[in-house]
């Protein structure tokens, strides 16, 4: 039986995959080299929570993430025109997958018994540690690392998804609103150039 949180981990890796296609095709990846991508921004953070966990990764036990990841690349070569071309494309397709990816990484963790705070550090990764492989594999600066509000966004849907299990919500509507949360602290950072100060050396 397909649980809401793994729906969610389905919309995650198609919205992941689609942001890793979209910058490998403006990289002049092909075909196989977009998938690649695709494939490593979509599952790279859940790998690297799962062997923290001490668990078999997710992909190699359900390939469907596999083939989510194939009907991603499928949908940026259907609609390459539109996707590839539109600017705010990989932002939007990222600020998305970003809120979901942390919220399966916080319920898995709570589900193998580890408390909220190591939870919220799983999320984080799940989060954001695709798309740091991604970067590396096209061969940018990891946007981690950048400025820009995302780890930060990360950790405070942690905190958010701590206060609602606090306050007794119920699962989903926790998770809802968590990964609602990112995704809008990340979209409204960028739009209004929020970002944390850059560290500078001394000239």
């Amino acid at each position: 039986m397909i649980t809401f949180t793994t729906w969610l981990d389905y919309l995650g890796t198609f919205a992941f995959a689609i942001s890793g296609i979209r910058l490998a095709s403006a990289k002049r990846f092909d075909w196989f080299g977009a998938y690649v991508v695709g494939i490593v921004t979509a599952v790279g953070g859940g790998t690297l929570r799962d062997i923290l966990l001490g668990a078999t990764p997710f992909w190699m036990q359900q390939p469907s993430y596999l083939i989510v990841s194939g009907l991603a690349l499928i949908f940026v070569i259907i609609l390459r025109k539109y996707v590839i071309r539109l600017n705010n494309t990989f932002f939007i397709f990222d600020a998305i997958g970003l809120g979901l990816f942390v919220v399966v990484g916080i319920v898995k963790t709570l589900d193998y018994s580890f408390p909220i705070w190591v939870a919220i550090a799983m999320g984080t990764i799940t989060g954001s540690f695709g798309g740091i492989m991604r970067d590396i594999l096209i061969n940018e600066v990891p946007l981690i690392f950048r400025k820009e509000i995302y780890a930060i966004a990360c950790l405070a849907g942690g905190l958010i998804y701590w206060a609602c299990i606090s306050l007794h919500l119920p699962p989903v509507i926790s998770q809802v609103i968590t990964a609602v949360s990112i995704s809008a602290i990340r979209i409204l950072s960028v739009k209004y150039q929020i970002s944390l100060p850059a560290l500078r050396g001394e000239s």
